[in-house]
């Protein structure tokens, strides 16, 4: 049997320094626990082929489909603030390209696939925990809205891992606009490789922003699209809640797509302060933190593009904090137009800004859930506000601001039906919530019972609906239900 995967590479045509060509390592018994079977189709592939048993020896990497050319990815990063000159795929092999069904360029990748000339005394696998967590949060994220990479597959290998003790292996199948990041704009940048440089960005521009191939100054407007990117997709996660965990700059990606969702999480009581993963001691990527690191990582990608901006470094240094200024207005722009839709404004207004961020603040004090607040809100408008009060320790708080941001409707034009319906279309009702991944993992890992993980994905997939049948999904966790750290799983 032939599994045909219409591959068109790009990145592996690339200098030999790009990256390490190497192939997955075989694995004794995959097989294959979920299909994404709309997305296959979207990619051209055919799902049922997929679905066999030689499908899945293809999705855990124990055969390579036809047109194949494995590749791990060079790049560098900066890991909480320390720079680390080579890191690179260690864990995952890039497959291959191919066109889908819209005319994007799509990167097929296998994580857990095995070592690389990256791994760094590393297994190179993965277990089944941490490819679940990613399977359910990327696909999630897609439901929301969010700009993400996805998830094709899941595989178990049939063979443990060992991490503090023996865990299922598993295999995710990742596909992503491409897993081109900030830090591998840094792999070249680090080793004085200008013409990398040069290079990386001559494909990503051809790539992700082929509009700028004829722009008066193309490595200038490539700094500025990808600063435009990045402020609108930390903004979106801000507005869902959202914590990636580990904002490293090889976690950072340069389509502007989520990457990477190793301790990620979702908030359930609103804090700014924030912090699941268990390796990020000092709080550096809390949840109010996340716009501020972005123009960080964003910042350490000028320095690299410095040599291609200008001749005088003065001049070039001048030009990017130029372009990296424009961050802020864009990621508050984005930010607060999407606070106000929370909110159920059409329009702006003077005095906008402080309404929504005292009703944050009162959330804060009062340990109010960030998703069912808003959710809720919808029907506060009408001073049904039964819900919505119930989120706050001392409703009253929730009432001083009501009577302000009633009046603040009162001037919109319209209805109180448009409002709800507006509110409902951004204010999801559903999310992955940390101890519903925890219980699918727990379920998965002890007992091979992956029903659990078949339901939250149904429920999931519908973000914004009712769903009366799974209205438990969206409660908070107990007392005795909350996860307070999340953990990367390498």
């Amino acid at each position: 049997m032939t599994i045909h995967f219409p591959f068109q590479n790009s990145y592996s045509a690339l200098p030999a320094n790009f990256f390490a060509r190497v192939a997955p390592t075989p694995v004794a018994a995959p097989r294959l626990i979920k299909l994404n079977r709309p997305l296959a189709v979207q990619l051209g592939l055919d799902p049922d082929l997929l679905s066999t048993p030689e499908g899945a020896e293809i999705l855990a990497g124990k055969r390579l489909p036809d047109g194949a050319d494995p590749i791990a990815m060079a790049y560098a990063g900066h890991q909480f603030g320390h720079f680390v000159p080579q890191l690179g795929d260690g864990r995952a092999i890039l497959l291959g390209e191919v066109i889908d069904g819209d005319g994007a360029r799509r990167d097929i990748q296998l994580k857990g696939s095995g070592p690389t000339p990256f791994s760094r005394r590393g297994d190179g696998r993965a277990a089944l925990g941490p490819v679940l967590r990613e399977y359910i949060v990327s696909e999630a994220m897609f439901a929301l809205g969010i700009p993400t990479t996805r998830s094709l597959a899941a595989v178990v290998t049939g063979e443990p891992v060992m991490r503090e003790t023996a865990l299922p292996g598993a295999v995710l199948t990742r596909v992503a606009a491409s897993h081109i990041r900030v830090g591998t704009f840094q792999f070249f940048a680090a080793r004085g490789d200008t013409d990398g440089v040069r290079a990386l960005a001559d494909h990503v521009i051809a790539r992700h922003y082929p509009e700028l191939k004829d722009a008066a100054r193309p490595y200038h407007a490539l700094l500025a699209g990808v600063v435009a990117r990045q402020a609108s997709l930390v903004a979106r996660w801000l507005l869902v809640g959202f914590i990636h965990g580990v904002m490293n700059t090889d976690n950072s990606s340069i389509s502007g797509e989520t990457i990477d969702y190793g301790p990620c999480a979702f908030l359930d009581a609103y804090n700014p302060a924030q912090v699941f993963s268990s390796i990020d001691e000092m709080g550096r990527y809390a949840y109010a933190n996340q716009p501020r690191i972005a123009l960080w990582n964003l910042t350490r990608l000028a320095e690299c593009l410095l040599p291609l901006f200008d001749g005088e470094q003065e001049k070039a240094i001048e030009q990017a904090q130029t372009i990296l200024g424009e961050f802020p207005e864009r990621f508050t722009a984005a930010y607060q137009a999407g606070l106000r839709a929370k909110v159920g404004l059409f329009t702006a207004r003077e005095g906008d800004e402080a309404l929504i961020q005292d009703l944050l603040d009162a959330m804060a004090r009062n340990a109010a859930d960030f998703t069912l607040t808003f959710r809720h809100l919808g029907e506060a408008a009408s001073d049904d506000a039964a819900d919505v009060r119930a989120q706050f320790t001392d409703p009253a708080a929730f009432d001083e601001w009501a009577v302000r941001w009633r009046a603040r409707l009162a001037l919109e034009q319209h209805s109180e039906a448009e409002r709800k319906i507006a509110m409902g279309a951004v204010n999801p009702a559903f999310i992955p919530r940390n101890h519903r991944i925890e219980a699918v993992i727990q379920a998965a890992v002890n007992g091979d019972d992956y029903a659990p993980f078949e339901e939250l994905l149904t429920v999931l997939a519908k973000p914004f609906e009712d769903q009366p049948q799974f209205v438990a999904y969206a409660d908070p966790p107990l007392p005795e239900q909350m996860v307070t750290q999340t953990f990367c799983g390498t």
